[in-house]
């Protein structure tokens, strides 16, 4: 199996790109929300960590929002909690896609958790900057604040940039992304 892991800033349009290499997907931001729509063990736990700020299942993002806008701390708890099951459902994704030829990563936190391997194939999407920040303003519960926090957790761009195997600029254009995509599956069909 061939690991095509997508890398890249907050809003600069990862899971775009991910989806349209057509193969099988693993979105981690999805899996937290799914984290905090469906799995009562993950509330428990944050709610004994956070009972100030988490109170009924299933799990509000405004609350995980306004636990993270209070407190620097607090982004640490739930990471504690939530990485690992994410990770864990990874680790499932890959299992049961253990035949495909190819599958496509959308982990934002891959070389900060150091879960990518050493033959990842890792795609930078270096989004149109004043772009993804128009972006990310029109997302709902957008809070520039928490948006900081994360970017803290985040390596620098320009390393992840270096260590990518392919390089994708996204104007935000779908025509000129599909190509990009098309050109890498080209490159990569060639060398497997």
């Amino acid at each position: 199996m061939i690991r095509i892991a997508v890398l890249g800033d907050i809003g600069s349009g990862k899971s775009h790109v991910a989806k349209l290499f057509g193969y099988p997907v693993f979105n981690a931001d999805n899996e937290v929300a799914k984290l905090y729509r469906k799995n009562r063990k993950c509330f428990y736990k944050l709610r004994r960590k956070l009972p100030k700020y988490i109170n009924s299942f299933p799990i509000k993002k405004k609350e995980i929002s306004e636990a993270i806008a209070a407190n620097n701390k607090n982004l640490k708890k739930i990471i504690k909690i939530v990485h690992p099951l994410v990770r864990f459902n990874m680790n499932k994704f890959l299992n049961k896609n253990k035949n495909k030829k190819y599958v496509v990563l959308d982990v934002p936190l891959l070389l900060e958790n150091k879960i990518n391997k050493k033959n990842d194939i890792l795609i930078f999407v270096d989004g149109n900057k004043k772009k993804t920040a128009q972006r990310l303003k029109k997302r709902f519960n957008f809070n520039l604040k928490i948006v900081k926090k994360f970017k803290k957790l985040q390596l620098p761009l320009e390393f992840k940039k270096k260590r990518s195997t392919f390089i994708i600029k996204n104007n935000f254009i779908n025509k000129s992304v599909k190509k990009n995509v098309r050109n890498i599956k080209k490159k990569i069909l060639l060398n497997a």
